[in-house]
């Protein structure tokens, strides 16, 4: 937990700086998510750590208090939430950020490990929740578009996502990968029906490609990487 604390962290700073740099038509500008505007994505984290919060009372209270009343609700909160005045939304995602950072700095060692649901349904302990806002923040701060790269994120994260969305895709079998950095140890292998195609590159690029972000990426033959579905 200590590492995804550190991540979320290091992840939280580079979103909040973006967004610092933002005026009014940067807010409205896209984002690098298909059919998001920056409003949409600033929306989305802020509430993501209010959402993450209600895990937080979970963990502290015994009380069951899920991410989100439904995926309806979820949605229509950040869609209400992107039609917010420029300077509210500009602030939310960092007023979000410090109150999820207090009520987690508030649980002892024992409530750290009570049970709760996220909103995929999984049950897992709350010690997964830092790891949960650390993915949120670092990814979505590349998705701002305001010049961060997955090259800005540290790379044992980096790792640790990889680890995390092979994990995901390998439930679903689709196109057989094989997956090998070319500037870390890291080798992933997704199954699949047929012989896996080989994709070698830099590990920033190889997550980037993984998550379904933009990447420098081709098969080891030259020819271009196969297209991936959606990832969550």
């Amino acid at each position: 937990m200590t590492d995804a604390r550190r991540w979320m962290e290091h992840g939280t700073q580079l979103f909040l700086s973006g967004v610092d740099g933002l005026d009014d038509a940067g807010v409205a500008a896209p984002s690098g998510l298909p059919g998001w505007s920056r409003r949409h994505l600033l929306a989305h984290v802020a509430a993501n750590a209010e959402a993450l919060g209600n895990l937080v009372h979970w963990a502290e209270t015994g009380e069951e208090t899920p991410m989100y009343a439904s995926s309806d609700a979820r949605a229509r909160g950040i869609e209400e939430g992107s039609q917010l005045p420029a300077a509210t939304l500009l602030a939310w995602p960092r007023s979000s950020a410090e109150k999820l950072d207090v009520a987690m700095a508030s649980l002892s060692d024992e409530q750290w490990t009570q049970l709760i649901v996220t909103a995929q349904g999984r049950t897992v302990p709350a010690t997964e929740i830092p790891w949960m806002r650390a993915r949120e923040v670092c990814v979505h701060a590349v998705d701002l578009g305001t010049g961060v790269t997955f090259a800005d994120l540290p790379a044992d994260f980096l790792v640790a996502l990889g680890n995390d969305i092979v994990g995901k895709r390998g439930a679903v079998p689709g196109v057989a990968l094989r997956l090998e950095a070319t500037d870390a140890s890291a080798i992933w292998d997704l199954p699949g029906v047929d012989a896996p195609v080989g994709v070698a590159g830099p590990l920033a690029d190889l997550v980037a490609y993984l998550s379904g972000r933009p990447h420098d990426l081709s098969t080891t033959d030259g020819s271009p990487v196969p297209v991936l579905p959606a990832w969550l």
